[in-house]
């Protein structure tokens, strides 16, 4: 790391925040899977499901969130609710959730579902169901997910879902019935832990939007990459790695600029 002035470290740890840039590295792939997904079956008013896998940081929730913005106007005429599983307390507490982004009366139990599977099933635009960190909603006997999966297969179904999850296998392992339907079980799509390259790409691409000399020194982000790849492959955590060093950096020089004696005359 080179010493730099102040206000340049500022600027090189807001771009190594873990937000959604405009372009993901390495994930050309599964952006183009994710916008045809939707496409395929939002546009063309196909009900269906995605169950979208990989482990912590490899870009899943930021691959979607980046397709849902650049297709914000063509997904305008259908309804987009996203949830974060881990917040709702429970897993039967996403039927009263869901319910209430799509502004349905309140009600409990088999009632709320049969009132849920009546409005997806009833005329009216599409509904795009994002759910993340789908995995807390395993349950005893699985009748959360296999509620969910099982709605885009109802009769005049416009439902559409996607559920994003750290396992592999949470569909073999908790939705093994499924596969048994003759639609099937849902479409996968996994996301493999990034590569050394690959993690190299995003932070330069990153660093690349400040001006200057690089604050990161070429071996130094070579060496985080290789780290990070090696252990996860977490996009996040390299990031992470890098904004941190630039912190130490940050505290040491403003240590020295403190501690230097003042020129003559100077109070």
């Amino acid at each position: 790391l080179a010493p730099r002035a102040g206000t340049c470290y500022q600027q090189v740890k807001q771009v190594l925040h873990a937000a959604v840039p405009d372009r993901l590295q390495g994930r050309e792939r599964e952006t183009g899977i994710l916008r045809q997904f939707l496409r395929e079956h939002v546009l063309e008013r196909r009900p269906g499901s995605l169950y979208v896998s990989g482990a912590p940081g490899t870009g899943k929730t930021a691959c979607l969130s980046r397709v849902l913005l650049d297709c914000k106007d063509e997904l305008a005429g259908s309804r987009t609710v996203v949830l974060n599983c881990m917040a709702l307390g429970s897993p039967h507490g996403v039927f009263p959730a869901l319910a209430q982004h799509l502004g349905l009366p309140m009600a409990t139990g088999r009632e709320r579902i049969r009132s849920l599977e009546k409005h997806l099933t009833a005329q009216g635009p599409m509904v795009l169901l994002v759910l993340d960190e789908l995995d807390q909603l395993e349950s005893k006997g699985q009748d959360v997910l296999y509620t969910l999966f099982e709605w885009p297969r109802l009769p005049s179904s416009r439902l559409v879902l996607i559920g994003l999850a750290n396992a592999l296998d949470l569909t073999d392992r908790s939705l093994a019935r499924l596969g048994a339907h003759p639609a099937g079980s849902p479409r996968l799509l996994h996301f493999a832990p990034y590569t050394k390259e690959q993690l190299t790409h995003i932070i330069q691409e990153r660093l690349g939007q400040v001006a200057g000399d690089p604050v990161l020194d070429s071996a130094a982000l070579q060496f985080c990459a290789r780290k990070v790849s090696a252990v996860s492959g977490d996009a996040r955590k390299a990031l992470d790695v890098c904004r941190r060093a630039v912190e130490v950096v940050e505290l040491e020089v403003r240590g020295q600029t403190l501690l230097k004696p003042l020129p003559a005359g100077e109070s």
